[in-house]
């Protein structure tokens, strides 16, 4: 019987890998995240995303995105002087950030309206670094099919995240226990993963600085179009994290986050998981020119089927749901996510195939899609938050946003059959 419900293709097998330790490392947070809402307040939990949003904008383009690069080369030659290069883009960036955070330090923190944010100002170089680090031995153990390892480091860094927070915030610290778990549960997974690459023959002989430049000018599209491309992604993605702070206060950008982390969590557990694998499937599908298209359709369907359950249950009971669970303060939280639902919806089918742009050589489109996206939503945005009214521009963060989505849920997948 055990036998028979074991996956037969790799594809599946790969998926139920990274699916089972995601699923154990981001069930942990989600364990405790009622017990984290009655130690931290929803303003603590506003001051950590706008932390968080501050850091994942920078380690989005940390390392020049050369470590997308990790999937293509043939050779491990290849593979091992494009990780290199992308460490040490990551390492100059994040001492260049550094020195700006020392000079203009107290016009950031001004700017946010934030005075929370002053001392942790001077950590955000460093866990920039980390989680620039993170990405590159992510991709990297990817392509090495080290999916046990992937899988293993998740757990690592959720048991170190929910044993410093929990503990920091039963001694009453606020938003530091938050953040500073964030950053040594970051740290942990790193150690895992950074294995691989020192047990690989010969890495280090393999690493020369001609080489590094010639691979730098052959994936040369990867900080010209998907550079920026990312970066207006990020920054669509922690807008209101960005506007919302000065305009509305930590409490209300708590409320956001938190709510964006109960209902991503489970739903990126399963589409977080898919697409590890299916980039390094559809590259494989796509140079032996199979059909990358019908694979892909079969994914979406697949994964849609098992979301869409889910999302008719935040649309419907949000609310309660999150008053019963985190307490009273945070029913307004599920009112959020009622309202940005459809979108969220949508991101996780789309997240799963953000990788074809890069494989079929589109990355100026998406970077144009994502120019525009950034352009009109932060216009909207800007609107309703001087103008006071929250709701209205949640409303229409889901509206602008589900139709980006759709946008390119098409044109990506059409790309695939030319």
């Amino acid at each position: 019987m055990l036998h028979r419900l074991k996956p037969k293709s790799e594809f599946s097998r790969n998926v139920l890998t990274l699916m089972t330790g995601t699923t154990i490392a981001q069930a942990i947070p989600l364990a405790i995240s009622p017990v984290l809402t009655r130690l931290y307040t929803p303003e603590d939990f506003g001051i950590f995303a706008l932390f968080v949003a501050v850091v994942g904008i920078f380690s989005t383009i940390s390392s020049g995105r050369y470590e997308m690069a990790l999937l293509l080369p043939k050779k491990t030659s290849d593979v091992m002087n494009v990780l290199v290069l992308s460490f040490l883009i990551n390492l100059a960036f994040s001492l260049c950030l550094l020195l700006i955070i020392i000079i203009f330090g107290e016009w950031i923190v001004h700017l946010f309206n934030s005075e929370q944010m002053a001392f942790w100002l001077y950590f955000i170089p460093l866990t920039v670094f980390v989680v620039g680090l993170f990405n590159q031995l992510s991709v990297f153990n990817n392509r090495q099919k080290n999916y046990r390892d992937i899988a293993q480091a998740s757990i690592v860094k959720a048991i170190v995240l929910a044993t410093i927070q929990l503990g920091m915030g039963f001694a009453k610290s606020g938003a530091s226990g938050l953040i500073s778990g964030q950053i040594v549960a970051q740290l942990s997974a790193n150690v895992k993963l950074a294995k691989n690459i020192f047990s690989t023959k010969n890495f280090f002989h393999e690493v020369s600085r001609l080489k590094m430049f010639s691979l730098a000018k052959r994936y040369k599209g990867f900080p010209q179009f998907n550079l920026p491309h990312a970066l207006f992604s990020t920054l669509s993605s922690n807008l209101p994290v960005y506007l919302f702070t000065p305009f509305f206060g930590s409490t209300v950008v708590g409320y956001y986050s938190f709510s964006l982390m109960i209902v991503f969590t489970p739903l990126m557990i399963l589409a977080g998981a898919t697409a590890k694998v299916y980039s390094q499937q559809v590259v494989a599908l796509y140079h032996k020119k199979e059909n990358a298209y019908l694979f892909t359709m079969k994914m979406l369907f697949s994964l849609g089927k098992k979301v869409l359950l889910l999302f008719l249950v935040i649309l419907l009971f949000a609310p309660s749901v999150f008053s019963v669970l985190f307490g009273e303060t945070w029913r307004e939280a599920g009112q959020y996510t009622q309202i940005l639902a459809p979108f969220l919806f949508l991101n996780v089918l789309v997240s799963t195939i953000a990788f074809i742009p890069n494989l079929v050589g589109a990355q100026k489109k998406a970077f144009l899609v994502s120019f525009v996206h950034v352009a009109l939503l932060s216009s909207v945005l800007y609107y309703f938050s001087i103008q006071g009214e929250v709701y209205s521009a949640l409303a229409a963060l889901s509206v602008i946003n589900s139709a980006v989505l759709l946008y390119n849920l098409n044109w990506m997948l059409r790309s695939l059959k030319s």
